[in-house]
């Protein structure tokens, strides 16, 4: 195990009964490599030849470190809606490049979106948690691809958020979304305004 990741898994391998830390370390690349996109446990599983199980073990163990988090799928009311997604987050971005051996400037990154929706998801969450918010957060997904980066539900209101690098670019809840949860409120956030988002 190369010395830079011995003080990111450190923690990781103080756990009785983990017998493959190898397997950790594919794991932690896998999931950044998949930064803001839905994970499947399946294929993880398949991916690092264990069981479906000893992927979430491992994916608890590393939220237990405070590496990763987890973030569920939004549903209520429509049929179409994804129920049992997951969305998996670093709580920092720099641990998340170290991973992948990756510190090119942003311009010439392919990730940028993901990275800086990894950024204010990671950032709001910890903003909730100093302010003592008992705010729930989720992503919504359907099964055709509409699709929201974060519903904050909290005493019964509604708000959702997506994330855009591009200061420039588009983007409106969606109509489904909209007609559904009536009382929502849908907000842009772009390196132009979020300060208001994160603190």
């Amino acid at each position: 195990m190369p010395k830079d990741n011995n003080y990111l898994y450190k923690d990781l391998f103080s756990y009785k009964g983990l017998k493959k830390p190898d397997v950790i370390q594919k794991l932690v690349r896998a999931l950044a490599l998949q930064l803001g996109s839905e994970v499947s446990y399946n294929e993880l599983s398949n991916l690092l030849g264990i069981d479906k199980e000893t992927v979430e073990n491992y994916i608890c163990l590393l939220e237990k470190c405070f590496v990763v988090f987890r973030l569920d799928s939004f549903s209520r009311n429509l049929r179409n809606e994804i129920k049992k997604g997951k969305k998996i987050y670093f709580y920092d971005n720099g641990i998340r490049n170290a991973v992948i051996s990756n510190f090119a400037p942003l311009e010439l990154r392919t990730d940028a979106g993901a990275l800086w929706e990894n950024l204010m998801v990671s950032e709001r969450v910890k903003y909730n948690a100093y302010s003592g918010s008992f705010a729930q957060l989720y992503f919504w997904r359907t099964h055709d691809q509409k699709e929201i980066d974060l519903v904050e539900e909290q005493d019964g209101i509604l708000k959702t958020f997506e994330f855009k690098w591009n200061t420039k670019a588009k983007s409106k809840q969606p109509k489904v979304f909209m007609e559904s949860y009536p009382n929502s409120v849908y907000e842009i956030i772009t390196p132009e305004n979020f300060w208001s988002f994160v603190r």
